[in-house]
């Protein structure tokens, strides 16, 4: 899979939190769940998105919002309006006060709010999130888009609020649709990373998914030319032109990169990771992570069990 792909990868297989926001003005939250990427679609009415340290942006109808997390940041009717709800991790809702709030603000499936006809209408999509690959897309986004959502925002719009079999399967698929069409026109129209721009070359691009798709294989330089169909000389230089390293380069760290998030998994060990990754030997696999990561594969995953980078996100059982 691509770096795009790989974002998408885990949040849809284990489901986002989805919810519909019904307001009237005065309203504010305040999000501080921690989620690493919430979605926000403006269906009615207009909000204002205000992180501590930064100046509000205003998203209108049609319009969504991705912020990256965890930072907090407030959603508003006005600038002015001060907090009056407080989102925390797991998607549990108070006052200021620490009382819950949320029942008293239900408003039938997936949806919530102060009034059932308020002027605002907002979805929110918080995907969950673990793991180095997707960490390494999240890592090249600013902490907030806007863009255009067309058509998607009108068809989520109208399943969210269904409670019919499948439904959740449904849900994930539009809001992985929305997010990938929100990050696709962002990327074209500012400034992406190198890897980025890189996948729709015709050479590069396809020497770079046959290392994404096929890391366990024996890649060389030479090897990955007679795939692609050019010289050796000629990959190397635009492979490093584009990505801005070279391919063996690019390689070992998507290998490593792959390897840490399968080491988070309870049965692997070691010596299937290295060969799952291209690595001959559990030893030959641990010189390579501890050089480039500073700590061994044993380490890692002692870190990682610690949850020095747990799940982040919403369990939404209750809305969904």
């Amino acid at each position: 899979m691509d770096q795009l792909a790989a974002l998408l990868d885990g949040p849809h297989a284990h489901g986002a939190f989805l919810l519909r926001s019904i307001m009237d003005p005065p309203w504010s939250l305040r999000i501080q769940d921690g989620a690493p990427l919430s979605v926000m679609a403006q269906v009615r009415g207009q909000s204002w998105i205000m992180f501590d340290d930064g100046e509000p942006v205003r998203l209108e109808p049609g319009q969504v919002a991705i912020a990256r997390g965890p930072e907090p940041y407030t959603v508003a009717d006005d600038p002015a309006t001060a907090p009056q709800v407080v989102v925390h991790p797991g998607q549990r809702c108070t006052t200021l006060d620490g009382e819950p709030v949320y029942e008293l603000m239900d408003l039938g499936v997936r949806s919530w709010g102060n009034d059932p006809d308020g002027a605002t209408v907002v979805l929110t999509g918080t995907y969950s999130l673990e793991g180095e690959v997707s960490r390494r897309l999240l890592d090249a986004l600013p902490r907030l888009i806007v863009r255009p959502g067309g058509p998607l925002i009108a068809l989520l719009g109208a399943e969210i609020v269904k409670d019919e079999p499948g439904q959740e399967a449904v849900l994930d698929r539009l809001l992985d649709l929305l997010l990938i069409a929100v990050l696709r026109a962002h990327f074209a129209a500012h400034e992406a990373p190198g890897w980025y721009r890189a996948m729709s070359d015709p050479i590069v691009g396809r020497a770079m998914r046959l290392m994404q798709h096929n890391p366990a294989r024996p890649w060389t330089v030479a090897a990955l030319a007679t795939e692609v169909g050019v010289s050796r000389a000629s990959l190397a230089r635009r492979f490093t032109e584009l990505v801005g390293e070279p391919p063996m380069a690019f390689l070992t760290d998507w290998r490593l990169t792959l390897a840490a998030d399968l080491l988070r998994e309870p049965e692997a060990t070691i010596g299937s990771v290295a060969r799952r990754v291209g690595y001959g030997s559990p030893f030959a696999l641990s010189a390579a992570f501890k050089r480039v990561r500073g700590i061994s594969p044993q380490e890692h995953r002692a870190v990682a069990g610690r949850g020095a980078h747990p799940r982040q996100g919403i369990k939404a059982g209750a809305v969904r």
